[in-house]
């Protein structure tokens, strides 16, 4: 059996592996994606898992008056997986279910590659209903949830074991989704068994051998399952011992509380987010590594050529973006009309309506959830007449799914439609369906503004901002999430409302985004373009050279991995592997690689 000289185990229940595998439903996943690409260029010994979701999250159709509609995204994991041998079984209330593996390799740019193990369910030996256990992303009811995330967590750890992967000494859970994996390490820790109970020991062991990550600053987006529920799918005494670790109250389990409590080291997503994880968890020591973008990934064709004619160690090292800084304003305008362009045509196949690239263009993408206030930019439709009356046209773009579940989320995709029909022909407002990967590459990089209005503090960090700005499109944001710390007002773009600490007041942030958009952007975007040049080369010098996943992940290599040994065999990205490397397939290897 083959084996990898893995020391770190990366969980995540979505990751955005490519735009052909629908396993992801927004920033989590990407972030788990482009943290697997980063540290396949870092060179980092590391393999992630998740699962199959043969369904994938959902295609989204909208009509006329924006009401959501739901589509199965499905998929064959045959057309873009490798099919690995072995397979486990996992204990689900009296039963056991099978499950089987995919693996897919992510290659860095060093020919490093990481295996991201995808694990199925669909087996003829399970039942029905077993079956399509791995089918569906955030699908189903409590008990569904409950079961995939025992099979994310258990079923993850086995299959490790089972595929060789016996180096493992450092877990990262990336949200709580993934807890279950302590049960696994535990029956590591016990020749194959369950303790009757916990003891200090085993749990400071398994406490050594895990990493935490947490998302959610809302406490409503925390996993948490009746205690009966738990004790009906796990049994005893699995239920017990999970019961007694996650702080919460007895007739319930939160997942993160789990986390949190079998974790070395934990982490919010950002300054502020570390801030706020720390006031919902007292008593835990959370640290902040604010998350970055894949550089390379998220960067448009026009800038690449850009960066790699001036600076082209960017590719091995994003801190050559801060060079950035001495671009010609010229070169960056041309670059970013051919993105613009190529958004442009984009949205005239989609839509079949030609927009106009001279015309000031807001982007708006993120997930349709009430919070986020898609609609906070209609709050006085009066007033963006005048601004585009006085000042110069306006378009915008927007996109983002709402959860099948979320009715407010839904309302609020309906809202931006009701606002785009009152607003013709003054203001062009159109809202793109089934954002996925692709059009989030065209939007954050032809824009000529990114537009973010989460209500404080529930931003836990945002990244699609910082995938913006490496391509030049600087923010106008709420200060909240990493805006808070990526925001020079005026020189990486402009805040809307005032400091990140005080909780959101709507109508002065609507008064202050209307404000910046009549007095500050259009009068800079339409007078002085050569100005608003240089607050794009801004944008990419200060935050595309840190807001990046190489940086996150040096981040975890010196904060999080580094204090048991995790990253002993990490190379440097600028040597070349041998091709015998135990990372790297055989030359005429025909898996498939990210």
């Amino acid at each position: 059996m083959q084996t990898f000289p893995a020391t770190i185990a990366y969980f995540s229940m979505e990751i955005g592996l490519d735009p052909a595998i629908p396993t992801y439903s927004g920033g989590l996943g990407i972030l788990a994606g482009d943290t697997l690409r980063a540290a396949a260029d870092l060179g980092i010994p590391m393999v992630g898992v998740s699962l199959v979701h043969r369904l994938g999250y959902f295609r989204q159709r909208l009509d006329a008056q924006g009401q959501q509609y739901e589509e199965p995204a499905t998929w064959n994991p045959e057309q873009h997986l490798e099919a690995l041998p072995p397979s486990i079984r996992v204990p689900l209330e009296e039963r056991q279910v099978s499950v089987r593996v995919w693996r897919y390799w992510v290659q860095g740019i060093s020919g490093w590659k990481i295996p991201v193990y995808l694990l199925d369910t669909n087996l003829e030996e399970n039942n029905a209903w077993d079956r399509h256990l791995t089918d569906q992303l955030y699908g189903g009811d409590a008990y569904y949830r409950l079961c995939q995330e025992v099979i994310l967590g258990v079923g993850g750890a086995l299959i490790l074991q089972a595929l060789g992967h016996d180096t493992i000494v450092t877990y990262h859970m990336n949200e709580g989704h993934s807890a279950f994996l302590v049960l696994g390490l535990l029956r590591q820790l016990c020749q194959g068994e369950l303790p009757s109970q916990w003891t200090a020991e085993l749990h400071e062991q398994v406490r050594q051998r895990c990493v935490f990550t947490t998302h959610t600053p809302v406490p409503a987006g925390h996993d948490k399952f009746a205690a009966d529920l738990v004790r009906r799918v796990l049994g005893e005494p699995a239920a017990s011992l999970v019961l007694h670790l996650d702080g919460q109250p007895d007739n319930i389990l939160n997942m993160t509380g789990l986390a949190l409590s079998c974790s070395r080291y934990v982490n919010g997503v950002a300054l502020r987010h570390g801030e706020v994880s720390r006031d919902m968890f007292p008593g835990y020591p959370i640290n902040s590594i604010t998350n970055g973008v894949h550089a390379v990934t998220w960067t448009s064709e026009p800038f690449q050529e850009l960066y790699d004619h001036h600076f082209p160690e960017w590719r091995r090292d994003n801190l050559y973006l801060r060079y950035a800084i001495n671009l010609p304003p010229a070169e960056i305008l041309a670059a970013h009309s051919r993105s613009k362009q190529q958004l442009l045509q984009e949205v005239e196949r989609r839509t079949g309506q030609r927009l106009d690239p001279a015309v000031l263009t807001l982007g708006f993408a993120r997930r349709a959830t009430a919070y986020k206030r898609a609609d906070l930019l209609f709050s006085d439709l009066d007033r963006l007449r005048r601004i585009v009356r006085h000042v110069g046209p306006l378009q915008v773009l927007f996109a983002g799914k709402a959860h099948p579940q979320d009715e407010g989320g839904k309302a609020i995709i309906r809202k931006v439609f009701a606002a785009a029909q009152a607003l013709r022909p003054d203001v062009t407002v159109l809202y793109l369906e089934d954002y996925d990967m692709t059009l989030a590459r065209l939007l954050c990089a032809g824009s000529d503004v990114w537009l973010n209005t989460p209500l404080k503090p529930q931003e836990a960090s945002g990244t699609s901002g910082m995938k913006a700005a490496l391509n030049g499109v600087p923010s106008l944001s709420v200060l909240d999430g990493w805006w808070v710390e990526g925001c020079i007002e005026g020189v990486t773009g402009w805040a809307i409302g005032e400091d990140g600490q005080r909780p959101s007041d709507p109508a002065r942030e609507a008064a202050s985004l209307y404000d910046k958009l009549e007095y500050v952007i259009a009068p800079l975007f339409y007078k002085r373009p050569m100005a608003f040049a240089e607050v794009q080369r801004s944008a990419i010098a200060l935050n595309g050279s840190y807001y990046n996943a190489q940086r996150m992940m040096m981040q975890y290599l010196a904060n999080a991995y580094a204090s048991c040994g995790a990253i002993s065999n990490v190379i440097c990205p600028v040597v070349p592997l041998r091709q015998d490397s135990p990372n790297c397939p055989p030359a005429d290897s025909s898996t498939p690689t990210g």
